[in-house]
């Protein structure tokens, strides 16, 4: 089997709402910098997008969206007509060249899915992935079209998959759930904060799917404030347990990385830690049930500077075997952005202990995910599990 597989291009750069939105593709810049800095991007890793299909966009979305958004940076196009399909709001104004940005998204997807079903590599990644809020006929949540959805419904398509996707961004994965909610063939996990107090306000332990599809629909809503250790709980008690009685023949796994402290738009509080923990965890899922067929996307993050590249690093790391522990982050890459970055930017690819003072009421929420996560897990031990 060949190495990994990297889905990139500057075009990526081109999704890109306006300068002051919380969605900054800046990140892509900062993480790929920060990978190369460490020496772990390799020619042989690099795979250009392709350009997604109105056929493979429809596998997903209706007919009449894709048609607007292809026409939404038009002048012709009243607002009205637009806010009826979640453009030109706050959250998706819309901007030059929209569709063109958003299927080139869904194509690197493709890209990567397809690299890893005809045997090109085991694991491929694109990073500009992971807009998991989109919907059948509308955008939502800085996401225009959906290309974890597009791709699950490619493989379910040509290559008959069974797919487990898991979605680790802090906010929910609606959009991805609702697309398959009534599907037995697609499993999809979200562990994420709860929808109490964050967008999209879904993600409850009740929604677990429907008809055939009932069972295959897990969610782990989290209290906010949530730390580490708590989460990782969650994680290992959920994940592990799903994915033995589905038995995936591929996982494609969503990354948000904005579960973080220090992140801007979320309220749990975790450390790089979980970035570490998480691709080693899903890698090792991969190799025991799905051949290593292993597909992954980015997602949320909207600390560009001090989280998303440590992140994102820390995955092409484990997805690509050039496994990192904590270090020092190469001088070169905190010399050249220190100057652009608001915050002083970390030295070391992981948190210190005792960054961060724990939170007040650090037991009382622990208790409250514990909970949960036993609520979550009986369900693998009924009868009605899994879609069975």
């Amino acid at each position: 089997m060949e190495s990994a597989r990297f889905v990139y291009s500057d075009d990526f750069l081109k999704y890109r709402f306006h300068d002051t939105h919380p969605f900054n593709n800046k990140r892509l810049e900062l993480t790929l910098a920060l990978i190369r800095s460490f020496g772990l991007l390799a020619a042989e890793h690099l795979i250009p997008p392709r350009m997604a299909t109105e056929e493979e966009l429809a596998l997903v979305h209706t007919p009449e969206y894709i048609d607007i958004v292809k026409q939404a940076d038009r002048e012709t196009i009243p607002v009205e007509r637009l806010q009826e399909y979640g453009l030109h709001t706050e959250d998706n104004p819309v901007f030059p060249g929209i569709y063109q940005a958003a299927t080139l998204v869904v194509g690197g997807t493709l890209t990567a899915a397809e690299a890893v079903m005809r045997g090109h590599c085991s694991h491929a990644l694109n990073l500009s992935g992971g807009l998991h809020h989109a919907l059948r006929g509308k955008a939502s949540g800085f996401c225009i079209f959906n290309d974890a959805s597009v791709a699950i419904a490619y493989l379910r398509k040509n290559y008959d998959a069974r797919i487990m996707y898991i979605d680790t961004d802090a906010h929910h994965g609606d959009g991805v759930q609702w697309a398959f909610y009534d599907d037995p063939h697609v499993m999809t996990v979200s562990l994420h904060e709860t929808g109490r107090y964050l967008f999209p306000g879904t993600g409850n332990v009740y929604e677990r799917g429907t008809d055939i599809g009932l069972g295959t629909c897990v969610n782990v809503p989290l209290d906010a404030f949530t730390e580490d250790e708590s989460w990782l709980h969650a994680f290992e008690k959920v994940v592990p347990s799903a994915i033995k009685q589905f038995r995936p023949d591929v996982i494609l796994s969503q990354h948000g990385c904005d579960a973080h402290r220090f992140d801007p738009l979320t309220h749990l509080s975790a450390t790089m830690r979980i970035y570490h923990e998480i691709p080693r965890r899903i890698h090792q899922l991969a190799h025991t049930y799905t051949a290593g067929r292993w597909i992954a996307v980015g997602g949320g993050g909207y600390d560009i500077w001090r989280v998303v590249p440590r992140a994102w690093t820390l995955l092409w790391a484990e997805l690509s075997d050039q496994r990192l522990d904590d270090q020092d982050l190469p001088t070169d890459w905190v010399q050249r952005w220190q100057t652009e970055s608001p915050h002083p930017l970390p030295t070391r690819l992981l948190d210190p202990e005792g960054m961060f003072q724990p939170i007040p009421r650090r037991e009382e929420i622990s208790r409250k995910n514990a909970i949960i996560t036993q609520q979550v897990s009986q369900y693998f031990n009924s009868d009605k599990a899994c879609g069975q």
